[in-house]
């Protein structure tokens, strides 16, 4: 497969929508008007331009940023003489960017590790607690708000334990925050080591090219100079181009937004292995930004692949292909998949650090696809339900010491013997749940579950197992980190989702320093949460409450489908 940049295979009804959108930009000057911060570009009702015009602070990112470069390799000179690992407390917008980077391009030789905890699974802050040397580990607590309650939680329980350790603890720790937030005043009488402050124009899901990107990167010894000239390529090709389509950046959000009106609405990733993290960034960026209003792009990334006949008619699929890498299967699959006559989109990539142009690409096209939909691409009306109910559950735990509702069905060690349910009456559950699957859905398993290999194996072959069988697309993710990602397109998209929950007992719980409340009790009150959240839109959820061993229960779930 030959050639640079970026390539689109479809139909030509497709690439004729693509043609006559793009020369609908450029008529009405929508590249201009993207620059001018015209709300109108999205919605037309003025009381409708809510977090429009303000949150298009990402614009010119890639070129202010590098104003700021030289301190920020000062400061990672100071951490790497004192600290052996990073622990990035965070969620979201302030985690994803960070992950990907260190998946990507390593720590540099002399450089910390980075670690990121977005789950409030007691196991997964005990391992934290087991296996790292606090007393050489740097904490970031990264929070626009400043008040996220799973980052707060993690920096009390880690604050906590430096401090009975004798050290400085302020020391251990930086922020990440906007300006005027509880965490830049926490930070400021703890004596953090430092804070950053971002602008507070930049959305979360808009900010890896701000500090909450950036600052994580430096420190590994990531060459933040070629991230930020890539990104900085495609800033002035975007902001100066008077040809709208000759941006690749524009043609991708013509072609997400034209094929999303026609339904096919399922943005699969094929990804080169050195780069395979990389869209698990953009699936929060797109999710987040166009599932609303009954409306939604639902990105599909880490799904097995699978022979041509399993892929529904809504389908689209993105291949980044980097250069040099271990590229032979993908390239077999994607030639299939095209002669299948499949939407295709290749993209073509030189090194790693392209990915500073390609962040900000998928930055463009998201908002471009958000004006096709004509929603607006920068808030997230449904978040805030799922937290709020998750609050109610606490505050009920705080006055009773109890949470409010009852587990839902449990699986218990003897599979034979299910608590108050049948191994029949599972699986009469389960299979009138899955078997209500229509073309145009997609099934997404939601585990609030400590995360290990073994375990994503088992989900992986109940991924695999119900796309086969339905030929549905299936998503996966991991609580409360996908409450962050794809949480708001679950409850505002056209209801097109079949959600599986999966919780577990709280093994070996923890509990938060001084907050009345366990992480144990955290993570359940949050999928509890979710649930109500997901039934009060209208959702189709079932749940399920493992005690024992959670792999034996999935992979008895998934034989139940043979």
């Amino acid at each position: 497969m030959q050639g640079k940049g970026q390539e689109i295979f479809a139909d030509d009804y497709i690439l004729l929508a693509v043609e006559n959108r793009l020369q609908s930009w450029g008529k009405n000057d929508a590249c201009a008007r993207l620059w001018n911060l015209d709300p109108t570009l999205w919605k037309q009702k003025p009381e409708e331009n809510v977090e429009l015009s303000n949150r298009l602070g990402w614009l010119n990112l890639p070129s202010l940023m590098q104003e700021y470069i030289d301190e920020l390799k000062d400061f990672a000179e100071e951490v790497k003489e004192v600290f052996d690992n990073i622990v990035l407390l965070g969620m979201g917008g302030s985690s994803l960017a960070p992950e990907v980077f260190f998946k990507t391009f390593g720590n540099k030789k002399g450089y910390p590790a980075l670690k990121v905890l977005d789950s409030t699974h007691p196991l997964s802050v005990r391992k934290i607690l087991d296996n790292y040397n606090l007393n050489k580990t740097l904490f970031i607590v990264s929070s626009k708000s400043g008040g996220t309650t799973e980052t707060m939680s993690f920096f009390y329980a880690f604050y906590d334990v430096l401090s009975k350790s004798g050290v400085n603890s302020g020391d251990h720790f930086i922020a990440i925050t906007d300006k005027g937030s509880s965490l830049e005043m926490l930070a400021q009488n703890n004596k953090f080591r430092k804070t950053f402050i971002t602008p507070g124009e930049v959305g979360g899901r808009y900010s890896a090219l701000t500090y909450f990107g950036l600052v994580p990167a430096v420190l590994i010894g990531a060459d933040i100079d070629s991230l930020l000239l890539n990104a900085e390529l495609m800033e002035k090709n975007s902001s100066k181009n008077s040809d709208i389509s000759s941006g690749e950046e524009f043609r991708l959000g013509a072609l997400l937004g034209e094929l999303n009106l026609i339904k096919v609405d399922k943005l699969t990733f094929f990804v080169s292995p050195s780069i395979s993290s990389f869209p698990s960034w953009i699936e929060q960026l797109v999710a987040e930004s166009t599932g609303k209003e009954g409306k939604g792009i639902i990105p599909v990334i880490l799904e097995p692949t699978g022979d041509m006949d399993v892929y529904g008619n809504d389908r689209v699929f993105i291949y980044y292909r980097l250069k040099n890498d271990d590229n032979v299967q993908y390239d077999n699959l994607i030639g299939k998949i095209k002669d299948a006559g499949f939407p295709v989109v290749v993209i073509h990539l030189d090194g790693l650090y392209d990915l500073g142009k390609e962040i900000y690409k998928w930055e463009i096209a998201t908002a471009m696809a958000g004006s096709v939909l004509e929603i607006n691409p920068f808030d997230q009306p449904n978040v805030q339900l799922a937290k709020t109910l998750a609050n109610e559950s606490m505050e009920e735990y705080k006055k009773t010491g109890r949470l409010p509702i009852e587990k839902p069905a449990i699986i218990q060690d003897n599979i034979s013997l299910l608590g108050n349910f049948t191994s029949s009456d599972i699986k009469q559950a389960f299979n009138e749940f899955v078997y209500q699957a229509a073309e145009g859905d997609y099934f997404a398993i939601q585990s609030f579950l400590p995360y290990s290999e073994e375990l994503d194996n088992s989900i992986n072959k109940l991924k695999m197992e119900l796309r086969d069988k339905f030929h549905l697309a299936v998503t996966s993710g991991y609580g409360p980190r996908f409450l962050h990602s794809t949480g708001q397109l679950h409850k505002g998209d056209g209801n097109k989702g079949l959600f599986i929950q999966f919780t577990s007992d709280a093994v070996n719980d923890l509990d938060v320093p001084g907050r009345g409340y366990s992480f144990g009790t955290l993570i359940t009150a949050q999928a509890q949460g979710d649930l109500k959240a997901l039934r009060n839109n209208g959702r189709r959820v079932i749940s399920f409450h493992f005690s024992g061993s959670i792999k034996d229960h999935i992979d008895y779930l998934t034989s139940l489908l043979n």
